[in-house]
């Protein structure tokens, strides 16, 4: 049986592999740099093993006995550096699967940082020789809880999306498609684009929310430069509310919204709907 070393292990989707894999029964173990943190979030019984993405001995270490790689890490400036880290070291251990967490709209050169960042990562993969597996997922639905304050306080959801239409996905949904292609043989040097159920807009979002918080909410579209002034002041990084009002651009210029089957393809089970996803995270919206 393989046992699977999750990075990211505490992320909206690393957190929910973890328990993906648990239920398939497989051995796993979160790399981490917090074990407080891990266990908390994760439960007290999981194995882990303390390091950090910056410190190759560490990737090292953890990496002992581990047969597959869930390959996850934040959106930040070292990001190439930290994910080649974990690459590297994996070829050294003779890892017999990587499954590599990469977005919808990979592109070397790309104007969105991350996914110039995804793609010089995807290349250095394929170039490892490492037997791997590729998700990009869409846009996520946890990205939505990043209005909960605006909805609290003003009813509505501000953002720089007039006329962006897309399949958002939840997390867990990607996970379990993560764990599916970490536990089957058969996925390895295929790259799987991931996307929720149906399209929305966030004209949609907002009249869902409305049912799910029980008091009007609205969508005001807001020009790019306004947003990125709020980002900033909410205390994002210049370049990280740069790169996420830049993504709603490239949102808004993609007109197409197509749907793929690769979650229920991979996993036997349907996609999470938006509706589902709000459901479970009512009280966040709740006035």
């Amino acid at each position: 049986m393989h046992t699977t070393l999750v990075t990211g292990a505490t992320g909206n989707v690393g957190s929910a592999v973890v328990g993906e894999l648990a239920a398939r029964g497989m051995p796993v173990r979160a790399f981490v740099r917090d074990p407080a943190r891990a266990a908390a979030a994760l439960g007290p019984d999981l194995e882990l093993a303390v390091g950090d993405f910056a410190d190759p001995a560490s990737i090292q270490a953890a990496l002992e006995g581990i047969d597959v790689v869930f390959l996850a890490c934040g959106n930040l400036p070292p990001q190439v550096e930290y994910e080649t880290n974990v690459i590297e070291a994996a070829a050294r251990a003779g890892v017999r699967r990587l499954v590599k967490l990469s977005a919808l709209g990979a592109e070397p050169g790309s104007r969105v940082a991350f996914w110039d960042w995804h793609a010089r990562i995807e290349r250095h993969l394929e170039a490892s020789g490492i037997p791997s597996v590729v998700l990009r997922p869409r846009y996520y639905m946890t990205n939505l809880l990043g209005f909960v304050e605006t909805i609290r306080a003003a009813g509505a959801v501000f953002a720089p999306a007039e006329g962006v239409k897309v399949p958002m996905i939840d997390p867990r949904d990607v996970a379990a498609t993560a764990a599916a292609v970490a536990s089957e043989d058969g996925h390895e040097g295929r790259t799987y684009e991931l996307t929720g159920p149906e399209p929305v807009t966030f004209s949609d979002v907002a009249a869902q929310l409305s049912e799910v918080a029980g008091r009007p909410v609205g969508f005001v579209p807001v020009p790019d430069a306004a947003a990125l002034e709020g980002l900033r002041q909410a205390g994002l990084p210049g370049w990280m509310a740069e790169n996420i009002v830049t993504v709603f651009g490239m949102l808004r210029d993609d007109p197409s919204a197509q749907v793929t089957d690769a979650v229920p393809a991979l996993t036997g089970g349907q996609s999470r709907h938006l509706a589902e996803f709000l459901a479970d995270h009512a009280a966040l919206f709740a006035p």
